[in-house]
């Protein structure tokens, strides 16, 4: 039996409940005190006509915004030439947890993600998957334009003036963790995210962070959010499905339609 909190009776327990909601509140009103700092730094210009391929072809990053005044871009890892199975699963995480889009669109932001390698083997993956957003790989001579000394699984925002496109922030590792809804209702659950850096009651279950549970440990030494038996979890219901992951090789992915 799983080790559970204490029982009290209702009287005792809302007690319990307005007091820590004192301290959400406040956890709330800073993080709006956050987005307004956001909002209030400066930016630097990007080259506009810096390439990425997507599927009609290369085009430029002034393109990607489909006419939108803003772009969130999701830099997606990928390990070219490996199966779906080890692929990048916090950024499958990540890209998973976009499903609807016009709550962007109707504040004028297009959400795309700007992938590593090739287009037509990163796309197989994302056919698999099933997403709909927007796709696109960054060639390798956009990346230092783009990527700038940083790395991919990045989020960035720009803002488009015209013809002219400048970077407005950007956020890594657990920096991501604003757009995952996930994560979110994880923490408001009572065992948590159930990972082993959490500070949780003694006899807490722990799924991820032990070494026969967890895939590959992340820079921080957590465990991934999304994985599973040797692969991203979300994979299993696409194969369960009658999904194929097979990515192909470059070369033929460009001649076939991804299952």
């Amino acid at each position: 039996m799983k080790a559970t909190p204490p029982i009290v009776d209702r009287q005792t327990w809302n007690a319990k409940i307005a007091e820590l909601r004192g301290r959400e509140k406040a956890h709330t009103r800073e993080g709006d005190a956050l987005a307004a700092a956001r909002r209030r730094l400066p930016m630097v210009e990007v080259d506009p006509t810096t390439l990425v391929i997507g599927k009609t072809g290369a085009i430029s990053l002034l393109d990607t915004f489909e006419g939108r005044s803003l772009l969130f871009a999701s830099y997606h890892m990928w390990h070219t030439g490996q199966p779906a199975a080890q692929q990048c699963e916090g950024c499958t995480f990540n890209s998973g947890q976009v499903r609807e889009l016009s709550y962007l669109h109707a504040r004028d932001v297009t959400y795309a993600v700007f992938c590593e390698g090739p287009y037509d083997e990163s796309n197989c993956y994302r056919e698999f998957m099933g997403w709909e957003m927007p796709w696109y790989s960054v060639p390798e001579v956009s990346q230092d334009r783009l990527i700038a000394g940083r790395h991919f699984g990045m989020k960035v925002c720009y803002l488009r003036d015209g013809d002219r496109v400048f970077e407005t922030y950007w956020t890594t590792a657990r920096g991501c963790e604003v757009m995952n809804g996930s994560f979110g209702m994880l923490d408001i659950t009572v065992y948590g995210r159930q990972e082993h850096w959490e500070d949780s009651p003694k006899d807490w279950p722990v799924i991820y962070g032990s070494h026969s549970n967890s895939y590959r440990l992340m820079e921080d030494g957590s465990a991934p959010p999304s994985a599973r038996e040797g692969r991203p979890t979300p994979q299993w219901s696409r194969l369960a499905a009658g999904h194929s992951d097979d990515l192909g090789s470059t070369a033929a992915a460009s001649e076939r339609h991804c299952h």
